[in-house]
C-alpha cells in the first residue's frame, strides 16, 4: 500500500499483493493493513488503484467496502474481476442498524412481561404439583390399576444407565478434594481431620447434589424432550381424545422413578466419592483406609445421611417436574 499523488495533485492510494481471507488471518498483515487504511482514511484519498491486487475474495473486498464508508470513491481503477467481487459486496453488505435506546417505559413493559411470563410458569408448575397429588391419591385407592411397567422402565433408564457416569464422576471429586485438602491440613499437622471434612461434604452436601446436577442433564432433558416429541407427533392429542390421563400415564411415572433412583445415585455418588478421597488420602497424607472406615463413623452423624436422601428425593421430584413442565 503506498499513497501517490496524481498530475493534477491529488492523492491515489495504491494497493498490491494479496487480499484474501488466509492473508489476512495473519496477525502482522491484519494489524498493518487495518492502520495504512485508517491512516490513508483520514487524509480523504479521493484515487484508488487496485490493479495491482493479484487475488481480491470477498474477505478483502468487504474490508475495502468498510473503509470507503459503503460508497464507492470517485476515481476507481480496478480490473473487471475486481469490479465484480466489490459489486457483489456492495449488493449484499446490510447497513448496520442501531439498536434502538429503550426509555424507561420500554424497560417497565420489558420487566412487566418477564415478571408475566415467572408468574405463568409457576401456576403452571402449581398446577401440575396438584395434579401429581391427585394422580399419587387415585394410586392409592387402586394401586393394581398403577403404571408400574412404565415406572420400572424409567427406574432402569434413569438409574441403573445413570452409574458409570456417576461413579467416574463422584470418584474424581473425593480424589479432587482430598489433594486440595491435604495442603491445608499438612500445614497445620492436622492429617487426620481429612475423614471429617470429606465424610461431612461428601456425605450431607456434594454426594446429593452432584447425582442432581448429573441426572438434571442426563435424564430431566430427555424427559422433556420426549414429551416435546409426542407433542409434535400429535400422541398428547390421541391420549385426550382417547380418555387417557396425561398426568398419570406420562408425570406420574416418571416422577415416582425419579424419587425412587435419585436417593439411590445419591448413594452410589457418594460411596464412590468417598472411595476416591480415601484413596487420595492414604497416597497423599498416609491416611490408612483402615482408620478412615473406623473414623467415618464417628465423624459423621447418621442424621446427615437421612438429610442427604431426603434431599435427594425433593431433587428428583423437582426435576421430573421441571422436565414434564417444559
Amino acid at each position: 500500500m503506498t499513497l501517490q499523488t496524481t498530475p493534477d495533485g491529488a492523492p491515489c492510494v495504491v494497493l498490491g499483493g494479496c487480499w484474501s481471507a488466509a492473508r489476512l488471518a495473519e496477525s502482522a498483515t491484519w494489524s498493518h493493513i487495518s492502520q495504512g487504511l485508517a491512516d490513508v482514511a483520514t487524509q480523504g484519498a479521493v484515487t484508488w488503484d487496485l490493479r495491482a491486487i493479484s487475488r481480491l475474495d470477498h474477505t478483502g473486498a468487504q474490508l475495502l467496502w468498510n473503509t470507503w464508508g459503503h460508497q464507492q470513491p470517485a476515481q476507481l481503477q480496478w480490473r473487471p474481476g475486481q469490479r465484480v467481487m466489490l459489486e457483489r459486496v456492495a449488493r449484499f453488505t446490510a447497513p448496520a442498524v442501531k439498536p434502538a435506546r429503550r426509555t424507561a417505559w420500554q424497560f417497565f413493559l420489558r420487566l412487566g412481561e418477564q415478571l408475566w411470563l415467572l408468574w405463568d410458569h409457576l401456576v403452571a408448575l402449581l398446577a401440575l404439583l396438584g395434579q401429581l397429588l391427585l394422580d399419587v391419591m387415585a394410586l392409592l385407592r387402586a394401586p393394581q390399576r398403577g403404571p408400574w411397567r412404565d415406572v420400572s422402565g424409567h427406574l432402569f433408564r434413569i438409574g441403573a444407565r445413570a452409574l458409570p457416569v456417576t461413579a467416574l464422576v463422584g470418584f474424581t471429586i473425593g480424589v479432587v478434594l482430598a489433594y486440595l485438602m491435604s495442603r491445608q491440613l499438612r500445614l497445620f499437622g492436622a492429617d487426620t481431620f481429612i475423614v471429617n471434612i470429606l465424610g461431612l461434604s461428601i456425605i450431607r452436601e456434594l454426594g446429593p447434589m452432584l447425582a442432581a446436577i448429573l441426572i438434571a442433564g442426563r435424564s430431566g432433558s430427555a424427559i422433556t424432550a420426549q414429551i416435546g416429541v409426542m407433542r409434535v407427533t400429535e400422541e398428547l392429542d390421541a391420549m385426550r381424545v382417547m380418555g387417557i390421563a396425561q398426568g398419570y400415564r406420562l408425570v406420574l411415572p416418571r416422577a415416582i422413578a425419579m424419587a425412587i433412583a435419585m436417593p439411590l445415585i445419591s448413594i452410589w455418588t457418594t460411596l464412590a466419592a468417598l472411595l476416591g478421597g480415601m484413596l487420595a488420602a492414604d497416597v497423599v497424607l498416609g491416611v490408612t483406609p483402615a482408620y478412615f472406615f473406623a473414623t467415618l463413623p464417628r465423624a459423621v452423624a447418621i442424621s446427615n445421611l437421612w438429610l442427604a436422601l431426603g434431599k435427594s428425593v425433593v431433587f428428583g421430584l423437582l426435576i421430573a417436574l421441571i422436565g414434564c413442565h417444559y
